[in-house]
């Protein structure tokens, strides 16, 4: 079947040579608001992006003045009947698994399931008229794609109960005083900033920038006891797996990054 035009594509996927991949909810005048098939395919994106080795880094974003309003209550039925049950078809399921670093660039609204999608991100980028809001309680939608456990780990239980009990909107530099965004930016800038950052991460090694997002995201699921555990554990498979040439190719590369630092005097 051939696929319709990118400016009639729902969820559009751009990648670029240098192991960036950006990905857009690609309706906009109905606020980037999912349908089922837009689910769907948004699941099938990140999963076939987190398997492609030309990819390093994904960037998430909405065209227009929404990241997403959350799901178009016109098919909430046959969404929140089906699809919460399947994780093939579930995008936070599969952004949750996705080996590669995920950047949420937020250029507007992320309301409810588009709130929960953007929790779903490694870290958020929000242009200065973003703004948070679960409507959950609001229109009687239970969730079921984490909002109502990861918000209060990132803000705090008090907070988090204030803003899913009241709907009240988060604004970007208040979500970033509470450690939900790392950046606020100018309108049209999220992307850009997204990359920048994306940038940096593509200059160092591949292999532990996708081990690093493993276990501080596994990590972050358990005690701290547990957490600390499961850091040697793989540090030491880590390790275990490379080879005296891998080893002295680190070495080597330490000691030429170590070179060029200028001498400092006490």
């Amino acid at each position: 079947m051939e696929k319709p035009p990118p400016e009639k594509q729902l969820i559009l996927v751009k990648k670029d040579p240098d192991g960036v991949a950006l990905v857009i909810i690609n309706r906009p005048k109905s606020l980037n608001s999912l349908t089922r098939p837009m689910i769907v395919d948004l699941a099938r994106a990140i999963n076939t992006l987190s398997s492609d080795d030309s990819v390093r880094v994904i960037i998430l974003s909405g065209s227009g003045r929404a990241f997403c309003s959350g799901v178009d209550l016109t098919s909430a039925e046959d969404v929140f009947k089906g699809d919460v049950k399947d994780m093939e078809t579930d995008p936070v399921y599969q952004m949750d698994r996705c080996a590669k670093p995920i950047i949420g660039a937020i250029n507007g609204f992320a309301v409810t399931a588009g709130f929960e999608i953007a929790l779903a991100c490694d870290f958020l980028v929000a242009s200065k008229q973003a703004k948070f809001i679960d409507t959950h309680a609001r229109f009687g939608i239970f969730p079921s794609w984490g909002l109502s456990q990861k918000l209060s780990r990132i803000i705090g239980p008090n907070r988090a109960r204030q803003v899913s009990m009241t709907a009240m909107a988060v604004t970007a530099e208040q979500a970033e005083r509470w450690g939900l965004v790392n950046h606020v930016v100018e309108e049209g800038e999220v992307v850009k900033k997204a990359r920048e950052i994306a940038e940096s991460m593509i200059k160092n090694n591949q292999d532990l920038v996708v081990r690093y997002k493993s276990v501080i995201n596994d990590g972050f699921r358990m005690d701290l006891g547990h957490a600390l555990a499961l850091e040697k554990e793989r540090a030491h498979q880590y390790y275990d797996g490379m080879t005296n040439d891998q080893f002295q190719k680190m070495q080597e590369f330490i000691a030429s990054r170590s070179s060029k630092k200028p001498s400092s005097k006490l």
